[in-house]
């Protein structure tokens, strides 16, 4: 193993959780599970050593992520199938692959320790760098790109929506006023301006008052909601019977799209009153995790990156051929 395996210093968010969530519909044998956010791979790992058997897809976006968990996953040779897409791409890397349907999906939303740890790749608003947030570096717009190019509307709209920032008409002039004078390139300016643009009794609470600004860009320049409203349904899709899918959200709207999907397969579809419910309107997906599980105490000190964490768990409970 590499002598830069991040093993020893990445501990995965409610790991043996997830595991245990997985467990009844991958355990079988020729079960395929689907890791859709690969990141350092330690869920994959972990899969991957608690079930012999089990085939593993994994997805990520980001080319550093894939290099650093290929070689973490190297010993367990053609189990593991490691695929740069996106996660709104899996029915189309399964069907490359040949794979018709698959037994379990992970979905480990947000960004990754690695990208959190690396300074240069700007995520994190506690340490100068280039504002970047690219999960590809590969392509798209930077976030300086859109600090500098993005009109005063669109800034606050991405600051009130993806931030749900209270104060994003102002800091969206701020942010205009200032570009004129030198355009942004790195977070230490971006998180000066933000404090000084919030009320000083607002940022006595909440922690950072930069966090929501850092957050609305990033989800904005990654395109994250856009991206898994695509991916849970084509997820869905490719559930066998039995499969099961785990969601982890670490914000209340990636939370609320992960809710309405389940809560939409676990219903039935019936016009009321009929005294026999049709086999074509039955829920097709159970709810395993009644509303959204937090982490406990203990998995927050093993992964204090799990405290903010929704977890949903649902499982296909109808064939794929007679869902509507």
């Amino acid at each position: 193993m590499s002598t830069n395996d991040p093993a020893p210093k990445h501990v995965p968010v409610m790991l043996q959780r997830c595991v245990d969530a997985l467990a009844p519909a991958i355990a079988r044998p020729g079960a395929v599970v689907v890791d859709a956010t690969l990141g350092l791979g330690g869920h994959s790992e972990a899969l991957l050593t608690q079930f012999p058997e089990v085939r593993l897809v994994a997805v990520d976006r980001d080319p550093a992520a894939l290099e650093l968990s290929g070689e973490r996953l190297a010993r367990f040779g053609e189990r593991a199938t490691l695929v740069h897409a996106v996660y709104d791409e899996i029915p189309e890397v399964l069907e490359r692959l040949e794979i018709p349907e698959v037994q379990g999906v992970l979905f480990d939303l947000g960004v990754s320790s690695m990208q959190l740890d690396e300074a240069e790749r700007g995520f994190a608003y506690a340490q100068d760098a280039p504002l970047d947030m690219r999960m590809d570096q590969t392509r798209g717009l930077s976030a300086a790109e859109v600090l500098n190019t993005y009109s005063h509307g669109q800034l606050a709209r991405i600051l009130k929506v993806y931030g749900e920032e209270r104060f994003a008409g102002k800091i969206a002039s701020v942010i205009v006023r200032e570009r004129e004078k030198e355009p942004f390139s790195n977070s230490a300016r971006l998180v000066e301006l933000v404090r000084n643009a919030i009320p000083a009794a607002t940022r006595r609470t909440g922690g950072n008052p930069a966090k929501r600004t850092f957050q609305a860009l990033r989800i904005e320049v990654n395109g994250e909601l856009e991206v898994l409203d695509r991916a849970i349904p084509g997820a869905l899709d490719a559930l066998a019977l039995g499969g099961r899918i785990v969601v982890m959200s670490y914000q209340s709207l990636e939370d609320r799209l992960v809710k309405q999907y389940f809560a939409a397969g676990a219903t039935n579809t019936a016009p009321p009153g009929l005294p026999v419910i049709p086999e074509e309107h039955q829920p097709w997906l159970k709810l395993i995790t009644r509303g959204a599980e937090l982490a406990t105490e203990a998995e927050i000190e093993e992964n204090r990156r799990a405290a903010p964490v929704r977890l949903r768990v649902a499982e296909r409970i109808r064939d794929r051929k007679t869902r509507r």
